[in-house]
């Protein structure tokens, strides 16, 4: 048993717009199924997506606040003119720079429309065959703690780990890597961003969140009421739900 990322969700109180900027920033299609935006690969709706870890745009009547996001997207380049060209296309799309406390680094550090944080990315080797988001990074005090608790959680990956520095990925090789990154700090805002997990075909959703309660995740009230997916929270308080299989 385990469940999978399908996709990242961001809180947005224009949805439609926020939606379009990523599907543009990604190279990707905006869906409308419901009251949320999906942004995709292009090509027609397919969810869950068989390689990305999409976006799932929700609106929400709240603005962010000024704290950083605890979540955020990396996204990949292909060379020196590749990031120069993408941040130019985004700045002009309504990104704006944006400072998270870093100093002379090669990465691009940005804003979507609403202000939730995002760097494009240097040339990587590793990040070479990702799709246009290299990670999904999740700030942590403990990156070795997070990599215990996600490995178990999900079928990904373990592909190393430090005091600092946790990578998860696709036990296919296939779409985003999921990291973890020491970062000082601890949560005071409820995440902007979260991911958004999947148990696999024939699994049972009510096992599923008993055996993640079981590995340390707690249950967590949003005001959702009565809704067909659950919400938990890691052990260090990162937010995400468990989705119904359609």
């Amino acid at each position: 048993m385990a469940v999978r990322p399908v996709q990242v969700n961001i809180k947005a109180l224009d949805a439609p717009a926020v939606g379009r900027f990523w599907a543009e920033a990604l190279g990707w299609s905006a869906y409308s199924p419901g009251v949320t935006t999906y942004v995709g690969p292009v090509g027609g709706l397919v969810w869950p997506d068989p390689v990305a870890v999409c976006v799932d745009v929700v609106p929400v009547p709240e603005p962010k606040t000024t704290t950083k996001n605890r979540v955020h997207l990396d996204l990949a380049t292909t060379s020196g003119a590749h990031q120069t060209e993408l941040v130019a296309r985004l700045e002009a799309l309504g990104a704006t720079p944006a400072q998270v406390g870093q100093s002379q680094v090669p990465w691009t550090v940005l804003a979507d429309p609403e202000g939730n944080e995002f760097c494009v990315l240097e040339p990587r080797e590793i990040y070479r065959d990702t799709g246009p988001i290299a990670a999904v990074v999740v700030d942590c005090a403990d990156p070795r703690a997070m990599a215990r608790f996600w490995g178990e959680a999900m079928d990904w990956t373990l592909h190393g780990v430090t005091d600092d520095h946790a990578v998860l990925r696709s036990a296919k090789g296939v779409g985003p890597y999921l990291e973890f990154l020491r970062t000082p700090g601890m949560k005071t805002v409820p995440d902007r961003v979260h991911l958004d997990l999947l148990p696999y075909p024939g699994d049972d959703k009510v096992a599923e969140v008993a055996r993640l309660r079981a590995l340390g995740a707690t249950d967590l009230d949003l005001g959702q009421g009565d809704v067909p997916w659950t919400c938990l929270a890691d052990p260090e308080g990162h937010e995400f739900c468990v989705l119904s299989p359609s």
